[in-house]
């Protein structure tokens, strides 16, 4: 892009020099009509400049278009990039909420279960500890099962764009 930059500056400095020439050279009083070998040169020295002005613009017009094209494509890329990293950031925010309830379900089943073998130590059974281990293990259960599906979810979304790109 620096790059890009410089010539723009650089042709954009080629233009206001020719432009100045040419202004220049018409602000000039006419010269009076010589069959010498100087008026021939001074035409032929505005056509070329015109022609110079000419192929310059064209190039600086290349060029803005050039920019404009790569600036269109970044923000094209910028604007994916940042849909992909909400994307991204919600999922994580998802796998996050899991873990933290995988975590609080399983030291809430490892305290039923030390309960659980303390009462059956002492030769008591209650039902109510084994309630609470049984209830527990099916929560810890089902948040496996709620990770797994983020899990799942979040490969599908990325195996999505490959397979559309595939087709």
């Amino acid at each position: 892009m620096s790059d890009i930059a410089e010539l723009e500056r650089r042709i954009s400095a080629a233009l206001a020099r020719i432009d100045a020439g040419v202004e220049a050279l018409a602000a000039m009083p006419p010269a009076e009509p010589a069959a010498g070998p100087s008026a021939i040169r001074d035409d032929a020295e505005i056509m070329r400049l015109a022609e110079d002005l000419d192929a310059e613009r064209a190039a600086n017009a290349q060029l803005t278009e050039r920019v404009r094209a790569i600036k269109e494509k970044q923000e094209g890329v910028v604007g994916a990039l940042e849909t992909k990293v909400e994307r991204l950031t919600g999922q994580l925010n998802t796998a996050d909420a899991e873990i933290q309830r995988l975590k609080r379900l399983n030291h809430d089943l490892s305290e039923a279960n030390r309960a659980l073998g303390a009462a059956a130590a002492a030769g008591v059974a209650e039902p109510d500890l084994i309630n609470r281990s049984m209830i527990s293990e099916l929560e810890t259960m089902r948040a496996a099962r709620a990770a797994e599906i983020a899990e799942m979810n979040e490969i599908l979304a990325e195996l999505k764009p490959l397979i559309g790109e595939v087709a």
